[in-house]
């Protein structure tokens, strides 16, 4: 009987212990390792942090929903990763050894790189379901007092949707509290435009983008690095097309969010010989890693080089229905490792992406995601905002029962089409 270890219950740990339990059975021990009691679903955050949604809305407790399945699990950190000796060390002390690791932890958020920046100083973040729910905490005072606002993703960031959508998501829900004349707000981000999203662009995105910024009387600064954090505002450095210094700005702020860089977690990092000087993990195109075979990644911990370069760096966002895939191709390699043939199955690494505008959206395909791609697909309407509402009912019910059919590749896709429709009439 193979040990085979998820590290990581988030977007691509839980669906991935799913999967495994659900191929292999009884035949194969399949464990768990979180940091969390509870998996949050990442994409409501922006909702949470305007009061939208309640943090118990968009966690799942994780316990139950695992072991009923037949998944151990285990909520403590990885403090050690021993993978010449297949082996992980949980904050308690206790081992762990394993005939498979497959590692989807996600990223550790790099606040530290920037002076005053993060929760902790004096910038918000909606990258987990705590800061969310402690940045509409912020927000709700901010609506007592309101002014200036900026929002946006720091250099190096590689996740923009949700700058993009938190912006709008304020904007709208300032204009229902008619609020909106009060709150000058500023967008700054390390793209080179707007609607670059670390991808280059997805169909006709930096139109549409730059017309709701527009519409919406929303400032921009690209080609921006985020020099410092202060409690009344930020300062700011705009670059030219060849990254020299154009002008740096000092911006005032009352409320303040952005995305910040990713790298690897801790334990994983500390395995250097494993990762790029980022701490992500290096893997080939079967999902493993080079120089520990049995060793698999998928998701935002992943080493994936920039799509091309920027001014200001920035990198390539993994998104939800390219950790689908990377999952199903490990479950199938360590399938057919088992079975003594050879791993062959590769992800296909596309992109549907649906952002939430508030009162409308845009929905992005690109497939693949990294071009040059054979499709590119870019639309907007209040559908797109439906489609994310349902598709939020619909991962989270998964999650609960643990069913692990692909939902982007069999549902997702149909399911825009059937909302588009019915939002139509």
């Amino acid at each position: 009987m193979a040990h085979i270890v998820v590290m990581g219950a988030g977007l691509g740990g839980m669906p991935a212990a799913y999967d495994l339990k659900r191929t292999f059975g009884k035949d194969h021990q399949v464990t768990l390792v979180g940091t969390s009691e509870h998996f949050q679903f990442t994409p409501s955050n922006p909702w949470v942090a305007v009061g939208w949604r309640q943090p118990e809305q968009v966690l799942v407790p994780i316990r139950p929903s695992v072991e009923k399945k037949g998944i151990r699990f285990f909520s403590q950190p990885v403090t050690k990763l021993e993978p010449e000796h297949n082996r992980l060390t949980l904050a308690d002390g206790q081992t762990l050894g394993y005939d498979y690791l497959v590692i989807a932890t996600g990223p550790k958020l790099a606040f530290e790189e920037i002076p005053g920046f993060g929760p902790e100083g004096h910038t918000h973040s909606v990258c987990t379901t705590p800061h969310a729910e402690a940045a509409g905490r912020a927000y709700q005072e901010f609506l007592k007092n309101p002014g200036p606002m900026v929002i946006g993703a720091v250099q190096g960031a590689s996740c923009f949707g949700p700058a993009y959508e938190f912006a709008l998501i304020v904007d709208a829900d300032l204009r229902r509290r008619k609020l909106r004349d009060q709150v000058p707000i500023t967008f700054v981000t390390s793209e080179p435009y707007i609607g670059h999203m670390g991808l280059g662009g997805v169909g006709d995105s930096k139109g549409i983008l730059e017309s709701e910024f527009r519409q919406r009387h929303i400032k921009w600064i690209t080609n921006a690095k985020l020099l410092e954090a202060a409690p009344d505002g930020v300062k700011v450095a705009e670059h030219d097309e060849r990254g020299a210094v154009l002008k740096e700005h000092a911006l005032p702020s009352r409320y303040t969010m952005f995305i910040p860089a990713f790298k690897g977690v801790d334990a994983v990092a500390a395995v250097k010989e494993m990762c790029n000087p980022r701490g992500f993990v290096l893997i080939d195109e079967y999902q493993r890693n080079p120089k520990y075979k049995n060793i698999y990644s998928a998701g935002v911990c992943v080493a994936i080089p920039p799509v091309e370069p920027t001014p200001v760096p920035t990198g390539a966002p993994k998104t939800g229905y390219m950790i689908e895939s990377m999952v199903t191709a490990i479950v199938e390699n360590i399938k057919h490792e088992l079975e003594g043939k050879p791993a062959e199955h590769k992800a296909t690494w596309n992109a549907i992406c649906l952002a939430d505008m508030g009162d409308n959206g845009v929905a992005f395909v690109a497939l693949p995601q990294i071009p040059p791609r054979n499709l590119t697909w870019a639309k907007k309407g209040k559908w797109v905002h439906l489609a994310k509402v349902a598709f939020e009912k619909y991962f989270m019910r998964k999650m609960r029962s643990g069913n692990t059919e692909p939902i982007y590749e069999k549902y997702v896709l149909k399911a825009l089409g059937i909302v588009r429709l019915k939002a139509a009439h």
